[in-house]
């Protein structure tokens, strides 16, 4: 009798995007996502500032539903002190584009503000002059508690969470001087007038409300990758129905459908070309400039633009299951992803404001002690508390990413996640698979040779009839070859694959096996007469097969047929860009060795430094990936895979970066990290490229972001910022990091 207990299968794992208000630097990241995994189900939480979103994966408790999980996430986001958008005023957030949207209080801040900074204006040319109290009183008062009301806030709600952000620092530093110029107002005596520091207070708030509208304007360009493939989905489609033309929306548009396409739209969705000749601009979708020539039976992808044909196209996939949906999915997880570098920087964020609150009150006392009086003391603290704001800190990773994962997607490469953007820069290894990566991957039958006295035509036929049912290139090549001759093919009886060798079948009551010579080696069989000519072919680069037929006096050749493949364009100039760059490159055969070697030879590869591995079964590809990591001196290599069909899955799972062409399969593309839309072999390197300059700008965004604080802070507190230059200071730090990842936007491949 069986004892144990009965299995639980695991609940499935859900995602879901939501979208946050009120998030202002590294430290409201923190808390955020310290909010969100403590809720039951939570198993991971990763907050974008950038994208002012977060990214949650959970399994709901107790068969709890979606929609329960939904609520709990929210309420504790709320409870954190920020607001979670719902999807209408997220998809409002997304929509407007207006440059000038949220300048209202920037405006008003900086009208309210100038007179406060006038009399110092007028201090740098001798003239020394100062408002009225009062006036200093009415201008400073409204920016600093209704312009500045956001600061409590969200100061307010870190504080009740034992937490700090940068509001909070705003809120305690400005509040002082405010509070400081107050004290000395209604303290001074009658007819002195006391030197008061509203100006301070004022043109902090103002400088920092600027600083993050600037801040939002550089944040909505790098989305414009992401605004600009959505904007590629049309919302009519021209269904053909019973009684003809009916435009009706995209979304209730079905597989199996036909739908008219005119001239110059977009294509509504993913379908095969019924009716109709043209030319499909997929620039957007694969950064190819040049119009691809479609003809009856070809597959079209939405979000495309029809030529000067009208065509008529059956629906193969729509909504989510959409190529252009796939895209944008891959872009925004890439884009809502932390690079592992971000963890370091979220460890120092988590105690950043809480040792910026120790630091400015050590000051206050160390210049209390040291004689100076209250007030200097103070103002030198609020100077401390200014500067030090973490914003830049929480944005320095993020919008690099986002601004270079944004300008690959236009280019042609799709970046899955940021650890593959971070990792790809390190690579110094880039293998390749060669059927359909490095060669145009559609093989033609060269040479077709049978035992002495049979009939080709017969045996050709044969031979295509059992090849019929396979998806291999070699084996579409067999059946090409016999359709050109015209020759008949009669219906296989029992046909079997046999992985990484061939296939076998019976056709008129004689069975045939197909496949690589390795495998009738295997099977013992000799190959007579066609041994010689084999050896031959194989010496002149061609990849070679073989088929035996089983009878009751056991396997005897029939007949050899040697295949030919051409380079794909631009595959020999983009080995050797990489190896210009000092990248080792390999090509991963499966073929034999000559044949294999030829090939290199035509793409510029020498054999002899080790830099064709062939007769590699699939099943071997990703342990090959492996070997190469490992040097035979013990030192790591970090290599890059380049591959396109299912086959190369697990190598492409292997490898440290893995790269699948984007007309190969979507099991290749789901377990790459980086996608070439164009399936060209020159992307690879545009994408080391890329990741190159990404990571190098996180880099130096990360350096000023540090450099800020570690050069400001000590200045501040020995005396030497006053709060106004302070402000002016954090508020410059977030833009110019902003501002320095957007400079990726001009890369071009």
């Amino acid at each position: 009798m069986n004892t144990s207990a009965p299995s639980v299968s695991a609940p499935p794992v859900h995602a879901l995007d939501l979208s946050i208000g009120g998030m202002t630097c590294a430290s409201c990241v923190g808390r955020v996502e310290r909010a969100l995994r403590k809720v039951p189900g939570v198993q991971e939480a990763t907050v974008n500032l950038a994208t002012e979103s977060a990214r949650i994966q959970f399994a709901p408790p107790d068969g709890g539903d979606d929609a329960a999980m939904d609520a709990l996430l929210r309420r504790a986001v709320r409870n954190a002190g920020y607001e979670p958008l719902t999807a209408a005023a997220s998809q409002a957030r997304e929509e407007d584009t207006s440059p000038w949207t949220g300048f209202a209080p920037v405006a008003i801040g900086l009208l309210l503000s100038a007179p406060l900074v006038l009399p110092m204006v007028g201090d740098l040319f001798g003239a020394h002059w100062m408002l009225p109290a009062w006036v200093q009183f009415v201008l400073a008062t409204p920016v600093q508690f209704i312009l500045g009301a956001r600061f409590y806030k969200a100061g307010w709600a870190a504080a009740k969470a034992l937490s700090g952000n940068m509001d909070l620092l705003v809120a305690i530093g400005t509040s002082a001087g405010w509070g400081l110029s107050m004290w000395l107002w209604l303290t001074a005596m009658p007819g002195h007038a006391p030197h008061l520091y509203f100006e301070a207070s004022a043109v902090v708030v103002t400088l920092v409300l600027l600083g993050k509208w600037l801040e939002a304007r550089a944040k909505h360009q790098t989305t414009a990758a992401i605004r600009a493939l959505h904007g590629l989905r049309p919302d009519v489609a021209h269904l053909v129905g019973k009684s003809g033309e009916v435009d009706v929306p995209v979304a209730e548009v079905m597989v199996g459908d036909r739908l008219v396409v005119r001239p110059g739209e977009r294509l509504p969705v993913d379908g095969t070309l019924l009716e109709g000749d043209t030319q499909v601009d997929e620039s957007m979708l694969t950064g190819e400039p040049l119009p691809v020539a479609k003809e009856v039976g070809a597959l079209l992808t939405g979000g495309s633009i029809n030529g000067d044909g009208r065509i008529v196209l059956q629906v193969r996939a729509v909504g989510a299951e959409t190529v252009l949906s796939k895209i944008i999915r891959l872009v925004e997880d890439a884009q809502a992803a932390k690079a592992p570098i971000q963890r370091l920087v979220d460890q120092v964020a988590n105690v950043f404001v809480p040792v910026v609150l120790l630091i400015a009150l050590a000051t206050l006392l160390g210049w209390l002690w040291a004689g100076v009086g209250a007030e200097v003391a103070l103002i030198r603290a609020v100077a401390v508390l200014v500067i030090a704001c973490p914003c830049a800190l929480g944005l320095a990773t993020p919008a690099a990413i986002m601004a270079g994962t944004g300008v690959a997607a236009e280019h042609g490469i799709l970046i899955k996640d940021a650890q593959a953007l971070e990792l790809a820069h390190k690579v110094d290894t880039v293998a390749f698979d060669k059927t359909g990566t490095l060669t145009v991957g559609q093989p033609r039958l060269t040479a077709f040779h049978v035992e002495p006295g049979a009939e080709d035509a017969a045996m050709l036929a044969a031979v295509a009839a059992v090849q019929s049912g396979s998806e291999h290139p070699l084996a579409r090549a067999v059946v090409q070859a016999a359709q050109d001759r015209g020759l008949a093919m009669a219906e296989p009886v029992g046909v079997r694959a046999v992985p990484g060798r061939g296939t076998e079948g019976e056709v008129a009551g004689r069975s045939y096996l197909v496949g690589s010579l390795r495998w009738m080696d295997e099977l013992g069989v000799d190959l007579g007469t066609l041994g010689a000519r084999a050896q031959q072919l194989q010496d002149e680069g061609a990849t070679v097969s073989a088929v035996a037929e089983r009878s009751a006096q056991g396997l005897a050749v029939r007949a050899l047929m040697a295949f030919g493949d051409e380079p794909k364009p631009g595959a020999r100039e983009a080995l050797a860009l990489l190896r210009a760059k000092g990248i080792r490159t390999v090509m991963i055969s499966g073929d034999n060795k000559g044949a294999a070697e030829a090939m290199a030879r035509r793409l510029g590869l020498d054999p002899g430094a080790g830099e064709v591995m062939a007769e590699v079964l699939p099943g071997d590809k990703a342990q090959a990936v492996r070997a190469l990591q490992q040097e035979g001196d013990g030192t790591h290599r970090t290599v890059a895979m380049v591959g396109d069909g299912v086959n190369d899955a697990p190598a492409l799972a292997a490898a440290d970066v893995g790269m699948a062409m984007g007309n190969g399969t979507d099991v290749a593309m789901h377990a790459a990290g980086i996608t070439l839309m164009r399936g060209d072999p020159l992307l690879v390197a545009g994408a080391l490229d890329i990741s190159h300059r990404t990571v190098l700008k996180i880099r130096q965004n990360l350096f000023w972001a540090f450099a800020y604080n570690v050069a400001g802070i000590p200045l501040a507190a020995l005396g030497y910022l006053s709060p106004v230059v302070a402000g002016a200071a954090m508020a410059l730090s977030s833009v110019s990091v902003m501002t320095n990842a957007l400079l990726l936007k001009r890369w071009r491949g």
